[in-house]
């Protein structure tokens, strides 16, 4: 087979597309130095509308990973594919013809059923007008409504984590830390395994620091950046992370995702107190 220096991708979905574009994406992240174009064709419920797209597969040499419910959909695409030699992968029938087969149950086969309109849709947007009404401490009363409660100096990642919690239906509020600052009295009355203190490492804080001053446009020779505050402030945290007894992560090499699944973790767990 001839070496590609491109990859095609191409993600076929009766929905939005979510889980075969993160699939492909994934596989992708392997691979930094190949050229990739990835080609989404979200809600596709007609056969000759799926039939257009799988020939400009073939002419694209693509792969194809598709999330199509729909039997005739699927057997379209499977006899496509293996007609005309095209690598496909289907992500999820595999999985619910064993669910079938196991439970002796029938599936509903109704496109996109995962991003209804039903309760978890609206609990989740619920979370995330929670995540930004309550974000950077501007009101310490979400502290006691909160699933989970954030605190960090700057830089700790506090609001991004924020908002990818809220997308997994947790109520979060998030406080700034800074020595000089009033603690609220509201804080000492929320369950301290609600609460997550994150750090970070002192050299990471001063380049991140540094280059926030210089983007926007000012001198990185500032307070803000320097070690030394960096180090009061980072003392100033562990101690009110001792008082709490809360969990505390160092989000220094540590994605906002892999910081997020060890906090559900922790939290579903209900363990005692761990750094990480």
């Amino acid at each position: 087979m001839e070496k590609q220096k491109k990859i095609n991708l191409y993600i076929i979905s009766d929905s939005v597309g979510g889980t075969a574009n993160n699939l492909g994406q994934a596989a992708m992240s392997q691979f930094p130095g190949v050229d990739a174009n990835v080609s989404a064709y979200p809600f596709i419920r007609g056969e000759d509308t799926l039939y257009s797209i799988l020939e400009k597969a073939h002419k694209d040499n693509a792969l194809v990973i598709h999330t199509l419910i729909s039997p005739t959909l699927t057997n379209l695409i499977i006899s496509y594919c293996e007609d005309h030699d095209l690598f496909c992968f289907d992500v999820i029938n595999p999985v619910v013809k064993e669910i079938e087969q196991r439970t002796s149950t029938k599936p509903l086969e109704e496109p996109g059923i995962l991003h209804q309109l039903n309760d978890n849709y609206f609990d989740r947007i619920s979370a995330i007008e929670f995540a930004v009404k309550y974000d950077d401490g501007r009101d310490p009363k979400g502290f006691l409504e909160a699933d989970i409660v954030l605190l960090g100096i700057s830089r700790t990642s506090k609001t991004p984590l924020s908002m990818f919690l809220a997308n997994q239906n947790y109520k979060v509020a998030n406080l700034p830390l800074v020595p000089e600052a009033h603690i609220p009295e509201t804080l000492w009355k929320v369950n301290p395994k609600k609460i997550v203190g994150l750090t970070n490492d002192r050299h990471v804080l001063n380049s991140i620091r540094r280059e926030r001053m210089i983007a926007y446009g000012l001198n990185p020779e500032t307070g803000y950046s320097k070690i030394d505050r960096i180090d009061e402030e980072l003392v100033f945290a562990k101690k009110l992370y001792d008082q709490l007894d809360c969990l505390v992560i160092n989000v220094a090499t540590k994605s906002i995702e892999e910081t997020a699944a060890i906090i559900v973790n922790t939290l579903q767990l209900d363990s005692k107190k761990r750094t990480f």
